[in-house]
């Protein structure tokens, strides 16, 4: 489709199920999670194993080919846990997966298609081993992996750094940087990360938010009638 057909109180029906859908469905599977979270098609979120934890205003985007999956591992000794900050994003295909512990900071941003391990899941000598070598992984504030992402055991990466598209984390990265590469390697500083907008920012007046994000559905699905929807679902034309 070209644009979105559908008129607002379908759009604001969907909403309100995935709302439900998720408490329902989704939240439980969390040891915690603060409130204002927001999961679109959150029938396609995978939450496994225990201590997995987000804080306020969680964004999980999700589609119906590329899930969002959350994994912890216990295994003899091994006990996973996953904990996100605030105001953190996950897009479409992330994979996180824990034998030891991932942290990741308050307003952090991971592009579809990212993943995030803390263990080699099998020994190099003994492939029968389950999990193999593991090492916590830490993701400051403000971080933003890009699209394809790899995070391996054992990283720190620092506040405010930014990870270019495709790139493989296999040492820890300093703060305010921005780098790429297999392995990643910093390319440059950040220029002025004192100013730096942070996503908090989206969330300080809640009202004002879901008063903004109507009025623009509004303004796109003004005119969208409900047979012209269901029409372009399943009768679509050229144009559609």
């Amino acid at each position: 489709m070209i644009r979105d057909h559908r008129p607002y109180y379908v759009k604001r029906l969907i909403h309100f199920f995935e709302i439900w859908y998720a408490r329902r469905f989704v939240l439980p599977h969390f040891a915690a999670i603060g409130e204002h979270f927001m999961m679109l098609k959150p029938w396609c979120i995978d939450i496994h194993g225990a201590h997995i934890s987000a804080g306020e205003n969680l964004h999980l985007v999700t589609a119906v080919d590329r899930r969002i999956s959350f994994c912890t591992w216990q295994f003899e000794a091994h006990q996973g846990q996953i904990q996100l900050g605030d105001h953190v994003l996950v897009c479409p295909g992330v994979r996180i997966d824990s034998a030891s512990s991932i942290v990741i900071g308050s307003n952090t941003m991971l592009a579809a298609g990212c993943y995030v391990s803390d263990a080699d899941w099998h020994d190099i000598i003994d492939r029968t081993q389950t999990i193999g070598a593991t090492k916590p992984v830490s993701i400051g504030d403000n971080v933003w992996l890009g699209d394809g992402v790899t995070v391996c055991k054992g990283v720190s990466i620092g506040d405010n750094t930014v990870v270019g598209t495709r790139s493989v984390v296999t040492g820890d990265l300093p703060s305010n940087v921005i780098a790429a590469g297999n392995p990643a390697r910093v390319i440059r500083e950040l220029s002025n990360p004192g100013d730096i907008v942070t996503r908090s920012t989206l969330f300080s007046d809640p009202d004002a938010l879901a008063k903004k994000n109507a009025d623009i559905d509004r303004y796109f699905l003004t005119g969208n009638s409900t047979l012209h929807w269901l029409r372009t679902i399943f009768a679509p034309k050229r144009g559609d």
